[in-house]
C-alpha cells in the first residue's frame, strides 16, 4: 500500500524547502493537504512529482489544463506574502489543490476557475476537505472577480503572456499580484499597489502551464 503521507512529506523534503521556501506556513500546509485527492486516478501514483500535471489535455478551440509543479507553486505563494487576515484570488484555481493550501494561510479565498467540469471537482474535493473558508466560482480568468474584491492577493495560477490592467484594479492599496510571466526565459513576478501606481519586481526564474485568456494578442504587419 502507497504511503501517501510519506510522499507528501518527501515532495516537501525534497522538492519545496531545498528551493528557498522558508515559510513554515506553507510547508506546513502542504504537509497537510492531500494533493492526490485533486487528481484522476490516473495521476494519483504521481501526485507528488517535481512536475506539472495535466489535468485536461487540449482539443481544438481549447489549452490544456495543469497543476504547478509543488516547488514552483510554492515559491510563487511565498512571493504573494500572504498573511490570515487577507482575502485572496486564486486565478485558474482548476480542481482545487492551491486553494486548499492558501486557505490555511488566509482569511478567505476566491478561487477562480473557467472549465465547469474543474469547477465542480474544485467544489467537491474542497468540500471533503472541510476548506470552510474557500468559494469556487466559475468565470473568465483573465477577467478576474471584481465583485469579491478588492484582494489583498491575487495569485496566478499558471504562465501569462499578458496581464490585464483590470486584474492589478482588483487589488486593494497595498495588495500584491504574482504571477509568471512567459518568454524565452519564464518568471515569477510580483506586483504591488501603492494607489494608483503599482511597482512591478521579476523575483526567480519559473515556469508553469499555458493559462487560457492570457495570451498576447498576435499583431499582423502588412
Amino acid at each position: 500500500m502507497v504511503n501517501v503521507a510519506l510522499q507528501r512529506k518527501n515532495m516537501v523534503e525534497s522538492q519545496v524547502r531545498p528551493d528557498d521556501v522558508t515559510d513554515r506556513r506553507i510547508i506546513n500546509a502542504m504537509l497537510q493537504v492531500p494533493r492526490e485527492a485533486f487528481v484522476p486516478t490516473s495521476l494519483k501514483p504521481v501526485a507528488y512529482i517535481d512536475e506539472a500535471l495535466t489535468l485536461v489535455k487540449a482539443e481544438a478551440g481549447t489549452m490544456a489544463r495543469g497543476m504547478m509543479a509543488p516547488r514552483a507553486f510554492a515559491k510563487l505563494v511565498q512571493l504573494a506574502e500572504l498573511s490570515d487576515q487577507d482575502i485572496v484570488l486564486d486565478i485558474g484555481a482548476a480542481s482545487g489543490y492551491s486553494a486548499a493550501v492558501i486557505s490555511k494561510l488566509a482569511q478567505t479565498v476566491v478561487a477562480l476557475e473557467v472549465d465547469p467540469a474543474l469547477a465542480e471537482q474544485a467544489t467537491k474535493a474542497l468540500e471533503d476537505l472541510k476548506s470552510d473558508n474557500v468559494a469556487v466560482v466559475k468565470g473568465d480568468l483573465e477577467v478576474g472577480y471584481p465583485s469579491e474584491g478588492p484582494y489583498d492577493a491575487i495569485i496566478i495560477e499558471g504562465a501569462v503572456e499578458d496581464l490585464p490592467a483590470s486584474l492589478l484594479d482588483q487589488l486593494k492599496d497595498g495588495g500584491r499580484l504574482v504571477a509568471i510571466e512567459a518568454g524565452v526565459a519564464g518568471h515569477a513576478v510580483l506586483y504591488r499597489r501603492s494607489g494608483r501606481n503599482f511597482d512591478r519586481r521579476a523575483a526567480f526564474a519559473a515556469s508553469a502551464p499555458a493559462l487560457p485568456g492570457f495570451q498576447r494578442k498576435k499583431e499582423f504587419v502588412f
